[in-house]
């Protein structure tokens, strides 16, 4: 299966319509474990844009002065 590139918000889009389609349980196994598989690469790709976008913003944080902690 060829992988689409997804925004952060196209990702969790497709990821909520797997969950839905998964969870409705009138799928195939095969299918239902080719969407999981999906859902499961998409989330580690969301998870992994998040990381770096928090990275990024504490960098950016730190360059302004600004503290660590985002909650200050």
């Amino acid at each position: 299966m060829e992988e689409k590139e997804y925004t952060f918000q196209e990702a969790m889009k497709r990821l909520d319509e797997i969950v839905t389609q998964l969870n409705a349980g009138d799928l195939e196994l095969e299918k239902a474990m080719d969407l999981f598989t999906e859902g499961m690469k998409l989330s580690a790709r969301c998870e992994k844009q998040l990381t770096e976008f928090e990275k990024k913003m504490n960098d950016l944080m730190k360059e302004n002065g600004e503290a660590d902690d985002p909650e200050k």
